[in-house]
């Protein structure tokens, strides 16, 4: 890849749609869901190819930076940008911006996340060589995913105007750039044809995304001039520590996407994306038995059952889990906690979390 082109691994959150095994100390980028490797490592190896390690950053809240870089020791100390506290993806991308152009005042970034699944990595390389040049064309550029469904967890992109072919795949204006929308508003996008789910990764010249930042979210960009002013100097981290504190928190997608002036996205057809964001997207990711039961740690016994995900951490305790005469389940056993729920309501997971919260059950967190 080219000299200024840098990966900035967003790897803050908690994934609280995966609970009980996502947990606030051991979030599901950390967790090895899917194979031997971590969802976090996973996202590290595929840009291997692509970026030099010198040139793979990760952005992340204190607690976790240390398990991160013992997950992926080959990426440089430095290179890892733990913030005080989560204040949402705008904060983040403004942070890791203002640290790129300090190294590389041409710096373009390949925003990802560090939580998702990708099956055809040749693919994902080809797109960020045609975002890349883009990119470098001063637009904001996304990679569109085929809608399969009206989901209402996602973005939305309407593609407008063509704007050519880059590295052999097309690319296009974005018309309009919708963030999750209600059912009927994805239905009618669905129907309509012309839209992408936007799959957050994002890439842009550092320079281009603070420009939008300042146009959008001045006080953001007040702090991060601060924080710029003070970077590599001795009071980078004082500096950071007063004013980080302080900021909205907010979403790059709400925050600056949905109102920017220059616009790209590139469909991604056939990636084989996921965002691993609930247990019934694991269905369409993890190899299930002759009757489509997904079992995965522990032991398992299945008499007369189909459809099912049945999820046993691995390593804390000798438990047979046997599922008799049910379909559409999901079954996830930890040492602490046990999950039953119908596959159609895996993505309310996170009101068991709200609840915990506001009962102030913190051990099962």
């Amino acid at each position: 890849m080219h000299a200024h082109y840098h990966a900035v691994i967003m790897a803050g959150g908690s994934g609280t749609r995966l609970w009980p095994l996502s947990r606030r100390r051991h979030p599901k980028h950390l967790l090895a869901l899917l194979e031997s490797s971590t969802l976090f490592q996973s996202t590290v190896a595929r840009l291997q190819g692509a970026f030099p390690r010198e040139r793979v950053w990760v952005v992340t809240v204190r607690e976790q930076a240390q398990a991160l870089q013992s997950q992926a020791p080959a990426i440089p100390p430095q290179n890892y940008l733990p913030e005080p506290a989560p204040r949402g993806t705008a904060s983040v991308v403004g942070l890791a911006a203002v640290a790129l152009r300090h190294r590389d005042p041409d710096a373009v970034m390949a925003v990802l996340p560090s939580d998702h699944y990708i099956r055809h990595v040749s693919l994902f390389h080809r797109l960020l060589e045609a975002a890349y040049l883009l990119a470098q064309e001063g637009f904001l550029v996304t990679l569109g995913i085929t809608p399969t469904y009206p989901a209402t967890g996602y973005g939305y992109i309407q593609r407008g105007e063509a704007l050519g072919i880059y590295n052999d795949l097309k690319a296009y204006r974005v018309r309009r750039f919708k963030e999750k929308p209600d059912q009927a508003t994805a239905r009618q996008m669905l129907a309509e044809g012309g839209h992408s789910w936007n799959s957050g990764m994002f890439v842009w010249r550092a320079d281009a995304i603070l420009a939008e930042i300042r146009r959008q979210m001045p006080d953001l960009a007040t702090a991060l001039d601060e924080i710029a002013a003070a970077w590599g100097t001795p009071q980078q981290e004082s500096v950071l520590a007063r004013v980080w504190p302080g900021l909205r928190t907010e979403t790059v997608d709400y925050g600056v996407m949905e109102g920017a002036e220059k616009v790209a996205v590139i469909p991604a057809q056939g990636l084989g994306w996921s965002d691993v964001g609930s247990w019934e997207s694991l269905f369409d990711i993890l190899p299930a038995d002759a009757d489509g039961n997904i079992l995965r740690g522990g032991e398992h016994v299945s008499i007369d059952a189909r459809d099912n995900l049945v999820f046993v951490q691995n390593g804390q305790h000798r438990k047979l889990v046997a599922v008799l005469g049910v379909e559409n389940v999901v079954v996830v056993d930890t040492e602490d906690a046990l999950l039953v729920c119908s596959r159609d309501q895996a993505q309310r997971v996170k009101e068991i979390v709200q609840r915990l919260e506001k009962e102030g059950k913190e051990a099962y967190l």
